[in-house]
């Protein structure tokens, strides 16, 4: 049985160690659609530039799964706890050398490719942190497991908060000239701080009793190929009900940033809006992932996703209608409301679609590899809508559809899947498995 103190203290720091890492990442995307862009790729016209640079900030999604395989394999064999120490090191040293990268006009092309390469470094170790911080909370909870493992994934919204309103306050005290010129290098360099906080809490987190319990018995050499040979049907149906929810993700907080500044709006007008509809995602996070937990998973990510599936063709003309009220209500209305009801359950979820001893590299691998979608959307749909514009055709109509079809896909697969909600982490086959084979174990 799970201590009460050992779950706070697990939730808490699976919430922080969360906000640290998604300050650090989604600083990255704010920074990609706003500042990048003039900065390391400053020989390009701007359309050029913006696409270039959000193509950088697709990289790291690329790299999340590699983290997911790699820290999940050595998470499933030697515990969640040192992974997620050795994760949040990374994070917060490649941030925090992101802060000090010489310019284009600086160094040429060693500074974009530097970028990229210190974004790589970012996508593993994201890929790697999310698994054990959720695994550490989900485990360690005895009951309202949805509630519990969600604080993870509203770390990345609260992550949002800090990192827009990190560059949004430098960028108002500075003023926009010092801000491109050096002031956008302050957030990341902040990273440091964040880093020293994280791991003095992290380390007090005891190792998950379902873990402790599982290591008594033979272990897997290769959790990975467990996964891939003894559950392929539930990985997959994981990605796809997932990858609506990182598609619309990276649509609301990434490429709607780029879009409402080319479509007129002040750049400061489109980050209030991100940020205020950040905040109050935390609470759609929680609310409808502990809602999950008395009418199931099944129920609140089907509804989300055919909300979506239709707001998808109400976000574009919202913004397109020039009013700074109806741009907001458009961003609070898809990233607090909608989204979390699609995002929210999937940390319980992923969780409990595998067994223990598979756990960190089943939910990582299929949740990273979902998340691909948050990464390519907003490059995807940055050509699309340069497509359009030089066709004269309507871009956003087609970008609408993208991400409805996603949330059919959503629809379909998660009708797929089995209720997790009532099944028991500790037992030998997952609760999203139906007749799962034993993990392949060896001494």
């Amino acid at each position: 049985m799970s201590n009460p103190v050992q779950l706070r203290r697990a939730v808490a720091s699976s919430f922080l160690g969360s906000v640290i890492e998604y300050y650090d990442f989604l600083l990255y995307a704010t920074a990609s659609a706003v500042v990048f862009g003039k900065v390391f790729f400053s020989n390009l016209d701007p359309l050029a530039a913006t696409v270039a640079s959000l193509g950088t900030f697709a990289t790291g999604y690329l790299a999340r799964p590699i983290g997911g395989v790699v820290f999940g394999h050595f998470g499933d064999r030697l515990g969640r706890k040192r992974m997620l120490v050795l994760t949040m090191v990374l994070m917060g040293v490649a941030s925090f050398l992101i802060g000090v990268l010489p310019t284009y006009e600086q160094a040429g092309v060693l500074a974009p490719i530097a970028l990229v390469l210190l974004r790589l470094v970012q996508g593993v170790a994201v890929g790697g942190e999310w698994g054990g911080a959720v695994l550490m909370s989900a485990e360690h909870a005895t009951a309202r497991r949805g509630l519990w493992a969600s604080f993870t994934n509203a770390g990345a919204p609260f992550g949002m908060v800090l990192s827009t309103g990190a560059l949004s306050g430098t960028a108002a005290v500075l003023g926009n000239d010092a801000f491109l010129a050096w002031g956008w290098r302050i957030p990341f360099l902040i990273s440091i701080v964040l880093l020293a906080i994280g791991l003095f809490v992290r380390t007090r987190v005891e190792e998950t009793p379902v873990f402790s319990a599982a290591v008594k018995e033979p272990v897997s050499r290769t959790p990975l190929m467990d996964v891939l040979r003894g559950h392929p049907r539930t990985l997959l149906l994981g990605i796809g009900v997932g990858l609506a929810a990182f598609v619309a993700q990276g649509t609301l907080t990434t490429f709607l940033i780029a879009y409402g500044v080319q479509a007129g709006f002040e750049r400061q007008i489109v980050l209030n809006g991100l940020t205020l509809s950040s905040a109050l995602a935390v609470l759609g996070i929680l609310g409808w992932s502990a809602l999950s937990d008395r009418i199931g998973r099944r129920p609140v990510v089907i509804t989300g996703a055919l909300i979506m599936a239709v707001f998808a063709f109400a976000l574009f003309p919202m913004v397109d209608s020039g009013s700074a009220v109806l741009l907001t209500v458009a961003l609070v209305l898809g990233q607090s409301v909608i989204h979390p009801l699609m995002y929210g359950p999937l940390a319980a979820l992923y969780t409990e679609l595998f067994s223990t001893r598979s756990r960190y590299t089943g939910a990582s691998l299929g949740y990273q590899l979902a998340g691909l979608g948050a990464g390519l959307a907003p490059v995807i749909f940055a050509q699309i809508q340069a497509a359009g514009a030089r066709s004269g055709g309507g871009g956003t109509l087609v970008v609408s559809s993208v991400i409805a079809a996603c949330c059919l896909l959503a629809v379909a697969c998660t009708l797929a899947l089995k209720e997790t909600s009532r099944g028991d982490l500790a037992a030998e086959t997952a609760p999203g498995v139906t007749g799962a084979p034993k993990t392949t174990i060896s001494s």
